[in-house]
């Protein structure tokens, strides 16, 4: 791969990642509500789920994914209903200030990790999209591991990076505007976004 076509590919990938979605939406709802750290943990985690996919689109997945599409469909309903649940869940919590710390001392860090992989693995578009992508830039008969490699890394560090960076400007926000994790007004803008974001995946699959 030469340097031009790894660019054309870093700019492609970096427009997907600052695209807003469910992605965006996940990594905001750990920054606001616990720390800086969990919505790290979440881009992180996120990063890992998107990147398995690109590499599993350059063994075949996509393909497989175009050939099959129940499983695809099973895949993108199961994550609608994730983001649906997500939202119901900050709709219906009403904790106290005392269960916020608490929960936030004892699960977020982990939550943060669960909802952001499963975001992104219950996202079948993916696969799809990297088949597409990733056929404008290799001959798959010329592929090598080593292109590949650099292929799955450019796209893992990019989605990361981008929401790691979304995380330490959301951790700033709160400081600059006093937000805080009991903001109910909030609670209920985040749980409305999740709900239509559900609502938007099914309409459009």
């Amino acid at each position: 791969m030469t340097l031009s076509l790894w660019l054309s590919l870093v700019a492609i990938c970096m427009m997907g990642a600052m695209s807003p979605g469910p992605s965006l939406a996940v990594v905001l709802k750990h920054s606001i509500h616990g720390s800086m750290k969990n919505g790290m943990l979440a881009a992180i985690s996120h990063g890992v789920g998107v990147g398995f996919y690109a590499a599993a689109s350059l063994l075949g997945l996509g393909a497989l994914m175009l050939q099959f599409p129940t499983v695809y469909q099973v895949l993108v309903y199961f994550g609608a209903a994730y983001l649906a649940y997500l939202g119901i869940k900050i709709l219906l919590a009403k904790p106290s200030a005392d269960e916020l710390q608490v929960a936030h001392q004892s699960g977020s860090a982990q939550q943060a990790l669960q909802d952001g992989f499963a975001i992104a693995f219950l996202n079948p578009k993916l696969a799809v999209f990297f088949l597409a992508l990733f056929s404008q830039f290799i001959d798959p008969a010329n592929l090598t591991f080593k292109v590949g490699m650099i292929m799955c890394l450019t796209v893992f560090v990019i989605d990361t990076g981008w929401y790691l960076i979304v995380a330490a400007l959301t951790e700033l926000s709160k400081k600059r505007f006093a937000f805080t994790r009991s903001s109910p007004w909030l609670d209920k803008i985040l749980g409305v976004v999740f709900i239509a974001l559900a609502i938007r995946v099914v309409i459009t699959l």
